[in-house]
């Protein structure tokens, strides 16, 4: 049997994460970064703070603009990690972003720019670098974050909800497709957890009573404790899991 600390070496691998400047993405980064890995940042805005912590841990950091809003083919940016950083041995699907407003007043606009960042851009992130993974042979990780919603209907979030289902579903289609060539297909569920995204919650003291009481460990998440589940996915420890939806929650699913 490999000792423990083997099964969570990422030395000499590559992870591309998807919305690395701060909150979730830049936890789970400096995660893999400490576990040897290199890491590809790729997102629609600069990354100084990360990039700076990444080479503090002595690994290497590129950072790779690209604004996921836009429904564009996602290829050139693999191609462009592959060409500066080396090949990607792990790839995390990130990046975000939410708009609230009740069902009747949803607009098509607003629906393409939830779900373009939140499934369309998971996908085809997915495909192009399972892509590369294929053509080189790598037994690589895909690793989606997933939500509560993923699970739940949720208020006034119908297109958040809608990607974040979406999000369950590929990586369980992917999962099965991608087996035959030795890539795993996994997704996080992180709870709540105190990221810009979920600041409007916070500050609304109604609301966030509401969230911490029906939480049994009776508090937010912070973006650190996402760190180890990641590390299980993108690891050698995680080989004969794939298809699997993680909650990360506190145990806000288990009432």
């Amino acid at each position: 049997m490999a000792a423990a600390g083997s099964l969570f070496d990422l030395a000499g691998k590559v992870a591309l994460v998807t919305g690395a400047r701060g909150g979730l993405g830049q936890a789970m980064a400096l995660a893999l970064a400490s576990a040897g890995a290199d890491i590809a940042g790729l997102g629609s805005s600069p990354m100084p703070e990360t990039a700076d912590m990444v080479a503090r841990l002595g690994r290497r950091f590129l950072t790779i603009g690209c604004d996921l809003s836009i429904a564009q083919d996602l290829t050139a940016p693999v191609a462009k990690a592959v060409a500066e950083i080396g090949g990607i041995d792990i790839l995390v699907n990130n990046a975000g972003t939410i708009r609230r407003s009740p069902a009747l007043d949803v607009g098509i606009e607003d629906w393409d720019a939830v779900t373009n960042v939140n499934l369309r851009s998971a996908f085809f992130l997915s495909q192009a670098v399972a892509r590369h993974m294929v053509e080189t042979r790598r037994a690589g990780r895909l690793i989606n974050v997933a939500s509560m919603l993923s699970f739940q209907g949720g208020i006034n979030v119908a297109s958040y909800t809608a990607s974040k289902h979406g999000i369950a579903g590929i990586t369980r289609a992917l999962a099965n497709e991608m087996a035959a060539h030795g890539i795993t297909v996994n997704a996080l569920a992180p709870g709540y957890f105190a990221t810009d995204n979920t600041a409007p919650l916070r500050a609304d003291p109604a609301r966030n009573r509401q969230i911490v009481d029906r939480i049994p460990i009776g508090r937010w998440g912070e973006p650190r404790e996402l760190a180890t589940a990641v590390l299980f996915l993108a690891s050698p420890a995680s080989a004969y899991v794939t298809g699997s939806v993680l909650t990360v929650d506190g145990g806000w699913l288990s009432r």
